[in-house]
């Protein structure tokens, strides 16, 4: 956007009103902001009246010379040499030289693939038939803890990256030309947020070359608003209109909230619609598509208590709900994110009383000698089972290179279990040793379960995964159907062929667990 400032002239109002792509005046900074493509219109009208910033008059002139054009996609796909073997010894596998030439014919496109398919190389492989052919530098955006992946892989294809993280995305690009290859690309997936809105003002940069997005979790929360940062960026004609979007594939309207409406646009319509509209500029693959891993299974325990326990149990989970219904009895409550505070305490509380059963169970599983991981939202349960068991954990607590110990130390075969959090272990890493996950509780985000299960169901494995669901009181139950909702939600975008039952909304779900549990 474009914002023009200055004191009030009837005049020059008028006059803003008449430019086109329109504007609008916006109250907070006393000025008009306008779409960038009325940049040269603004300029034409107020160009000897107006001082202009020095990064907006840069863009002009970025924009009135702009870059050579690229050569064609069949010299890039040569100059790629997707056929030859890497450095470290490796040949590039059939789907990832597919993926390679679909990238190089977009100027922005989404690599959405499953996790375990080698996105990575994937992404790099086509920016080195971009690197040998035109002035580009390849500017990578991933979380620290990735950038040792990238740049290695960078090196086995001969060629250097600049690395920069999601909290530190710069203001501009070269002037000479920049390939923009975003890793975890679901962290854009809030309008709100400062560095979704970063990457969109790198998005629009007239001197970026081409953007190539990459997430194996593109609708993470199985919500279509999410998946619009993402098409903005890669300038898919669907996202040129946000509330035409909002209304049509997220069931935007609006709802009374209190005294007030606010505009709701969380759910979920046309899916079917969105995912044929969308196709021509998302690449998503199946792993069970590209070759013949082995196979995942899912297995549910049930825990039962003992009366003693089962009493303690349904005490501390009364006295929390009691807590809630009073302060919503009071009128207290007021927004959904205190409800969400109360599911989560219920979570915690049920995580606690399912210690010793999976304790039992993890001492069976060691027995066989072979890697395990167990999963959990919260870190006081994993600290407690590696008192009792030993082990080597992964949390969000660690530095960096307390992580990387933790991760060579499993896959090493050094500890035969491994404790992670979801937001640490279920990100980034490769844990393909493990032949058993256990989650001990579910977080809410689907794209949160695949990711922890699939860093250890991808290539290199050499058998199959079972990823154990450990079951204890309503708070899972609720927590299991809501992640059944949303993944039907994301496998119809997806075009799964796996069915689910689609259930309540998350609010309407959660409004009558806690007035009717």
């Amino acid at each position: 956007m474009i914002k023009v400032v200055f004191p009030f002239d009837a005049v020059t109002q008028a006059q803003l009103r008449q430019i086109k792509p329109s504007g609008f005046w916006y109250g907070p900074t006393k000025g008009w902001e306008f779409p960038f493509a009325a940049a040269f219109p603004l300029k034409d009208l107020l160009g000897a009246r107006f001082a202009w910033k020095k990064d907006l008059a840069e863009w002009l002139h970025w924009y009135e010379y702009p870059l050579p054009p690229l050569p064609s996609h069949r010299q890039l796909v040569d100059e790629a040499e997707l056929e030859n073997v890497l450095l470290d010894g490796r040949f590039p596998f059939p789907h990832q030289r597919e993926g390679a030439r679909w990238l190089l014919e977009r100027r922005g496109a989404l690599l959405a693939d499953e996790m375990g398919l080698g996105k990575t190389l994937t992404a790099l492989l086509a920016a080195r038939g971009m690197v040998r052919t035109a002035d580009v530098r390849v500017i990578v955006v991933a979380p620290v803890g990735l950038h040792a992946h990238w740049r290695h892989e960078a090196s086995v294809l001969g060629f250097e990256i600049d690395l920069v993280s999601w909290a530190c995305l710069p203001k501009n690009l070269p002037s000479s030309g920049t390939l923009l290859l975003v890793d975890e690309a679901h962290f854009a997936q809030s309008l709100k947020s400062k560095r979704s809105q970063a990457l969109l003002r790198l998005a629009r940069h007239p001197r970026l070359r081409a953007i190539w997005l990459i997430t194996g979790t593109p609708m993470k929360n199985g919500r279509p608003i999410e998946l619009f940062p993402l098409l903005a960026a890669i300038d898919h004609p669907l996202a040129a209109d946000q509330r035409t979007f909002e209304k049509h594939f997220c069931k935007g309207h609006w709802r009374k909230h209190g005294p007030h409406f606010i505009w709701d646009c969380l759910g979920a319509s046309n899916l079917e619609e969105l995912r044929r509209l969308v196709r021509p500029l998302i690449l998503s693959r199946r792993k069970d598509a590209c070759f013949g891993l082995p196979p995942k299974v899912r297995e549910q325990h049930l825990i039962s208590l003992a009366k003693p326990e089962a009493c303690g149990f349904d005490y501390r989970l009364s006295m929390v709900l009691e807590e809630y219904r009073d302060r919503v009895q009071k009128g207290l409550v007021q927004s959904d994110a205190e409800s969400l505070a109360v599911l989560t305490a219920l979570r915690q509380i049920s995580a606690e009383y399912k210690l010793p059963a999976v304790s039992i169970f993890l001492k069976e599983l060691l027995k066989e000698e072979k890697g395990v991981i167990l999963f959990s939202g919260f870190i006081k349960p994993l600290k407690l089972l590696q008192n009792h068991l030993g082990g080597v954990l992964l949390t969000g607590q660690q530095t960096l290179k307390e992580r990387e110990i933790a991760v060579n130390s499993f896959q090493a075969g050094e500890t035969n279990l491994l404790l992670a959090t979801y937001g640490t272990g279920g990100f980034g890493y490769t844990l393909h040793r493990a032949r058993n996950v256990v989650l001990l509780e579910r977080p809410w985000t689907p794209g949160d379960v695949v990711q922890a299960e699939d860093r250890c169901h991808r290539l290199g494995m050499d058998g199959s995964l079972t990823s154990h669901w450990f079951k204890l009181g309503v708070a899972d139950n609720l927590v299991d159907s809501l992640l059944l909702n949303k993944a039907s939600q994301i496998n119809t975008f997806m075009d799964s062929n796996i069915e689910f039952e689609v259930s309540k909304t998350l609010s309407k779900m959660l409004y009558n667990f806690l007035q009717e549990s």
